[in-house]
């Protein structure tokens, strides 16, 4: 008897044990295949190792916690050089570089994490991953550099600060700036090829304007010889295609004879018209060529995702079937993707992907499921008023009706447009008249009350979700535009005069208040609402920031300190800090803030050389013989740094931004 009991016993546990296995292998592959699903969602092409303990690190490695840590380590990396040498906000070396230690090691921890994830053999074989490690060595080794020989008072240059923005392109995360920088650097044959043509271009129409001129005495406004050296006239004939020294160079010519500006025509007409838009074709095509190639190659990367998670949850219903996924297996897997969907929107993806109702769907119904997930879907949920519920009797009475039909009305919006209109007219008149002052009280409150009957008429929640984009920004313009006129009034009142600062937020936010006549018309608002949805692909906008921050930090440490902007009002101290721009045009055009002595100062010159208007002033301009910049330079050695670093800075990423 004590045996066949425990013959039943033993039964039992190892029933228990194998329902237990097959629940914990279910959850496996369904771990498994929401990780295929969720790589396909998102555009990720991660060979990872398909172990349950690497797919509970990859999960892990994918959560938003430790992505957004990582975007916050890289921020405050790149903004180290804010509180380095040459300083905005001077900290000493020991707290910069003990904040730096710990970014450093932040990514070092995210890169082992990113190593347990994936096999060894295609953890060595990427090179990303390699420039990572590469970029961590390189910037200890600089800090143990650095930290010596400001120990013992010599001169120390932060080399590795080039390196920082790298590690924007170079982690996982992103893919999309990669993906941009390859497209670059696939273009580049062809962008050089046209780039050659175009100096080549240049030089002969140099060698032709130094024929022309250089017999004929002429002088510039300065006094200086006009076109007397072939490097000169190839500089001015190259800044003359980005327009920044239009009509100024070709004035001595055109004053002496009136048909020397052919000459100029055909230039610009041959250099700046069709060179350049042969090259933003060139970039343009290049672009897109690589750019498809790279979409296909995601395409075909998500189908093989997708392919691999319906092959870790397939079933076949019958004895020689095709394999199936079923409704409970997928409404599983949905939950583990997307945990924050809805029933209903879940519901309606199942009935988009099954669409005879059978309660089973095919691989190729399966396959579609990330790009059902990408799709935005809103869900409206009908609720009553508040006050419907708290005071029916009211809400539901004829003028309470009445009132919520008149908001709702067209007529309404277009009275309150008109009333934006009108108070437009008054930030352009006189604030120091009476009237027009108080009148901003008036506005104020018709804005309120605008506010107000809108959350009379609709329900809050629903006036206030996180698709009503311009519901939200315009109670946030009024309410911030209502505090701070009371702010200024309490403040005035008080100290009788109005701060500036308040002023100016008090002058913007009323300004800011006229972008509600956009939401008004209906192919603004479509135009609006489509540059928010693009914001994403805005993104690849940081390889500027790359680009930006590796010159201002190699301008930093060549040029800090060449040029200063000292506050005088003596008109003879016009030399910004450095005797060799006595006098200069650089100087006399007040351009001395123009420098490389802090990061700040170093982006705004990048971004003045971005424009183009009065780069060559900027980096290339005196009255005296000899070119004057950060430094005391021949002709020829300016050309040669010139050269390189305008392009980069303005027509490869601005046409690759275009054609983004």
């Amino acid at each position: 008897m004590c045996i066949q009991m425990l013959l039943k016993t033993d039964r039992v546990c190892v029933c228990v044990c194998v329902c237990v296995c097959v629940c914990v292998c279910v959850l496996q592959d369904l771990d498994l295949a929401a990780v295929y699903v969720s790589d396909a969602q998102y555009n990720r092409n991660i060979f990872f190792d398909t172990s349950p303990q690497a797919v509970r690190l990859y999960l892990l490695y994918n959560h938003w916690v430790p992505q957004v840590l990582l975007y916050v380590f890289i921020l405050v990396d790149l903004c180290l050089a804010i509180f380095e040498d040459p300083a905005v906000v001077p900290l000493p070396v020991w707290a910069t570089m003990l904040v730096e230690l710990i970014c450093l090691s932040a990514f070092t921890t995210r890169l082992v994490h990113y190593a347990k994830v994936i096999p060894r053999d295609k953890f060595w074989k990427d090179p990303k991953n390699i420039c990572i490690i590469v970029i961590v060595l390189l910037s200890l080794l600089d800090m143990m550099i650095y930290g010596a020989l400001k120990a013992t008072d010599h001169n120390a240059v932060r080399w590795s600060r080039v390196l920082r923005p790298l590690l924007l392109v170079n982690v996982t995360e992103g893919r999309q700036l990669r993906r941009a920088f390859r497209s670059i650097r696939n273009a580049l044959p062809q962008i050089f090829l046209v780039f050659l043509l175009f100096i080549f271009s240049v030089l002969m129409f140099s060698l032709m304007a130094l024929k022309l001129f250089v017999k004929r005495d002429l002088k510039t406004t300065e006094g200086e010889p006009y076109f007397t050296h072939y490097l000169d006239i190839v500089f001015d004939l190259y800044v003359l295609v980005t327009t920044a020294n239009s009509p100024d160079v070709m004035m001595p010519a055109y004053n002496a004879n009136f048909f020397f500006a052919i000459f100029f025509f055909l230039y610009i007409l041959v250099n700046t018209y069709i060179f350049m838009s042969v090259f933003l074709a060139v970039v343009y095509n290049s672009y897109k060529k690589y750019l498809k190639e790279e979409v296909r190659q995601l395409v075909r990367a998500k189908r093989h995702k997708m392919a691999r998670a319906f092959a870790v949850l397939q079933e076949r219903r019958e004895e020689g079937a095709e394999p199936v996924v079923t409704r409970d297996c997928w409404n599983q897997l949905v939950r583990l993707v997307q945990s924050d969907i809805s029933t209903a929107h879940r519901e309606l993806l199942w009935s988009v992907s099954d669409d005879k109702n059978q309660g089973y769907i095919g691989k190729l119904a399966f396959v579609q499921l990330a790009d059902l997930l990408n799709i935005q879907v809103i869900t409206m949920k009908s609720r009553p008023h508040p006050l419907q519920t708290l005071c029916p009797a009211l809400y539901l009475s004829p003028p309470s009706r009445l009132l919520c039909r008149v908001v709702q009305h067209r007529a309404f919006v277009i009275a309150f447009d008109l009333i934006i209109l009108v108070n437009a007219v008054f930030i352009g008149l006189d604030e120091e008249d009476p009237v027009i002052g108080n009148s901003e009280w008036v506005f104020l409150a018709l804005y309120m009350l605008e506010i107000l009957l809108k959350l009379y008429a609709f329900e809050p929640r629903a006036f206030f979700s996180r698709h009503n984009f311009w519901n939200w920004f315009d109670t946030i313009i009024v309410i911030s535009a209502l505090i701070a006129t009371i702010v200024n009034t309490a403040v005035e009142s008080s100290l009788h005069y109005s701060p500036r600062e308040i002023l100016d937020i008090v002058f913007v936010l009323r300004v800011l208040r006229l972008i509600r006549v956009v939401d008004s018309i209906k192919r603004f608002r479509t135009i609006i609402n489509t540059l928010i949805r693009i914001g994403p692909t805005i993104l690849t906008f940081g390889q500027l920031i790359v680009i930006y921050y590796i010159f201002a930090m190699v301008g930093m440490e060549l040029f800090k300190g060449k040029v200063r902007y000292v506050e005088s009002s003596d008109p003879q101290q016009t030399d910004c800090g450095n005797p060799l721009l006595k006098d200069s045009a650089f100087a006399n055009r007040n351009y001395c803030k123009n420098n490389f002595n802090d990061v700040v100062s170093s982006f705004i010159l990048l971004m003045e050389l971005t424009v183009v208007n009065q780069w060559h002033d900027i980096l290339y301009l005196s009255p005296t013989a000899t070119r004057l910049g950060y430094t005391q330079n021949t002709q020829k050695a300016m050309c040669l740094r010139v050269a390189p670093c305008q392009p980069s800075i303005h027509f490869v990423p601005v046409s690759l931004t275009a054609c983004c």
